[in-house]
């Protein structure tokens, strides 16, 4: 079938279609239904059925003959290393880790904090705790203590894994004494902690802590643990996240059957091709299409180590292609900008054989139309912007390769995926007309493989998600579907600024600054105006070697949002900046950008006749120390 029919089969018949999916699982015992509603709007899937997912990624895999297929390829640059593990052999390294921490007394339901950099140990952990029931809550490695300690509160962990370092271009991070910080701020602590111990940094070890390979010695394998479809597979806490995070959980059974059901369908990839998304352990791509899902597939994953530039040159990204054969590749649009911008013309593309990719994927943030452009041209591959969140754990909308290559719309990351029931809704909660901008929900209830709630936070869940659309999960973003049913998710909902009463999207705008050819990057954001209650402030990163005036250069932006969107936007204010303030996965950090605003908005005059630049705004972004490294 086609994505048409296969869209419509999920909403005529979930049941149907959710089950027939299942069947690609092993199970212990299979479920007798799909979808359990007994305690909606809290829905279940698969919660009779017993299986357990590190089987389904390693030990099926083995047991049908492929034990000697390459299950990860671990390429880093950091320590100019490459090397591959197969499916036994990491097998007998989970057992042997699962049996040890078995041995030190974590069970069935108990959490277990990873805190790993991108070396196949932090896979091994994972499953792990998936092969012994054990709850799994990896956090981005080389987080603040703070934040760490947070962590450890809420989830409140039997023990920590953790490396004794990370590696980034020119600087190693210790890990080590933000673990010890963390557990010393924390009120809940941890039995023990599991250290593994690289050679670029060997830390000093407690009394807690026990070494990664001395404590597996001589212990027993364990064997793979039963546990319910609805049990908790990992618990997840939100990124960018303010006071106490959201740990979204994620359960087992749908999980897998989930991710299982995506990896050929959506991303054309079969068992034994390499999949390659180039992302971190510590979000969600890496828990779904780093670990889980090449595995739960039988194909091969990379576990990289790296930045797409500067290590050693813009051509990492096409090296490692080339290298290992990689035939869907993942990213975030940000890595993409930043190769474009050293590399606008691609010259380091046309050095490798990428003739074994057959397409691109990007999310985690807006990608803009031009550097889907760029990347279209450079690679000759579909580029496909498909549209996701943590909460999900796979896509929302996208073009699903492996159903129907259709046809890609700019500015679009395609069509809602079986299950995903998606409108968008005005104040009033009900539809609004196709093209017209609305709030994005999901009709409740939400597919498979999507989370069940937040960890022991029940009112949370449904006060964060639940009440503003009642009947809909609210994704917090607002956007537009066409007439084909496409989506365009516009911006964060809080993105969305009022200008004389005119509800404006920062994203769209986003979308015509990045067209212009000398702009390699840009935010807007909304700051305070006396007259029209907000007025849209750009910051501009301009494309390598660009030696025309700032102040040309920003004009012509200016008069292309007002040729493009319209006076009604009154953009007129923008400045340029040498990079935009992120998060360490690529992400724009729209807080940090807003407390620059309300800094800058004592220096808005009341009325602005003409486009012009605030030279104030570069001065004041050089006092708070942002201009020139922002």
């Amino acid at each position: 079938m086609g994505y048409r029919e296969t869209y419509k089969a999920a909403q005529d018949d979930p049941e149907g279609f959710w089950m027939q999916a299942a069947g690609a699982i092993d199970w212990v015992k299979k479920p007798s239904k799909a979808l359990d509603d007994s305690t909606a709007p809290m829905y279940q899937w698969y919660s009779d059925g017993v299986m357990n997912t590190c089987y389904n990624a390693l030990d099926r895999h083995i047991e049908a003959g492929h034990g000697d297929r390459v299950a990860i390829i671990h390429d880093s640059p950091m320590t100019r290393s490459s090397h591959e593990i197969t499916y036994t052999e990491l097998r007998d390294r989970v057992a042997s880790l699962a049996g040890a921490l078995r041995a030190k007394g974590v069970e069935k339901g108990d959490r277990v904090i990873i805190y790993m950099p991108m070396v196949p140990e932090a896979l091994e952990a994972m499953l792990a705790c998936a092969r012994i029931g054990a709850v799994h809550s990896v956090v981005f490695g080389g987080f603040a203590a703070a934040e760490l300690a947070t962590r450890i509160d809420d989830a409140k962990p039997k023990a920590i894994i953790a490396a004794s370092c990370g590696l980034e271009p020119g600087r190693v991070i210790h890990y080590k004494p933000l673990i010890d910080e963390a557990i010393e701020i924390a009120a809940s602590k941890p039995a023990f902690c599991v250290i593994f111990q690289r050679e670029q940094e060997v830390a000093e070890m407690t009394a807690r802590d026990v070494d990664w390979h001395a404590f597996q010695y001589g212990v027993e394998p364990a064997a793979c643990v039963p546990v319910k479809g609805s049990d908790p597979l990992y618990v997840l806490y939100t990124s960018g996240t303010t006071g106490q995070p959201k740990g979204v959980v994620r359960p087992n059974g749908g999980h897998a059957v989930a991710l299982h059901w995506t990896m050929k369908n959506i991303y054309n990839v079969e068992a034994g091709d390499v999949f390659w998304a180039a992302s971190d352990v510590g979000w969600v791509v890496g828990h779904s299409y780093i670990c889980y899902g090449p595995l739960l597939a039988g194909a091969t994953t990379i576990v990289f180590e790296g930045k797409p530039v500067g290590t050693p040159d813009a051509g990492t990204f096409w090296r490692v292609i080339e290298e290992h054969k990689v035939v869907s590749f993942f990213t975030a649009p940000t890595a993409f900008r930043a190769i474009k911008r050293v590399d606008p013309e691609g010259e380091f593309v046309k050095k490798y054989d990428l003739s074994s990719l057959k397409a691109l994927y990007l999310a985690g943030e807006r990608a803009d139309s031009d550097t889907i452009i760029w990347a279209q041209d450079q690679l000759g591959v579909p580029v496909i912007d498909h549209w996701w969140q943590t909460e999900t754990g796979y896509s929302i909308a996208a073009i699903p390769m492996g159903l129907e290559a259709l046809p890609v719309k700019l500015g679009s990351p395609g069509v809602p995926m079986p299950g995903f029931e998606v409108h968008a809704l005005g104040d009033d909660g009900h539809p609004v007309k196709a093209g017209e901008m609305g709030a994005i929900a999901i009709k409740l209830p939400l597919p498979p493989g999507t989370l069940s709630g937040l960890w022991q936070a029940e009112d949370r869940y449904k006060s964060a998600y639940l009440e503003a659309f009642p009947g809909y999960y609210e994704t917090g973003d607002a956007g537009i579907i066409d007439e084909d049913g496409y989506l365009y998710i516009m911006a964060r909902t809080d993105d969305v600024i009022n200008v004389a009463g005119h509800r404006l999207s920062t994203g769209a705008m986003e979308e015509v600054l990045s067209s212009h050819p000398d702009v390699a990057e840009c935010a807007v954001i909304g700051v305070a105006d006396a007259l029209k209650g907000q007025l849209p402030l750009g910051f501009l990163c301009l494309t390598a070697g660009v030696e025309r005036s700032e102040r040309d250069v920003v004009a012509e932006c200016v008069k292309l949002v007002r040729a493009k969107i319209g006076p009604v936007a009154a953009f007129k204010l923008a400045c340029v900046v040498e990079r935009l303030p992120k998060t360490r996965s690529g992400k724009v950090l729209r807080g940090t950008m807003a407390k620059i605003a309300d800094g800058l908005a004592w220096k808005m005059p009341a009325t602005i006749d003409d486009p012009i630049i605030l030279d104030e705004i570069t001065v004041y972004l050089r006092k708070m120390g942002y201009a020139g490294d922002l």
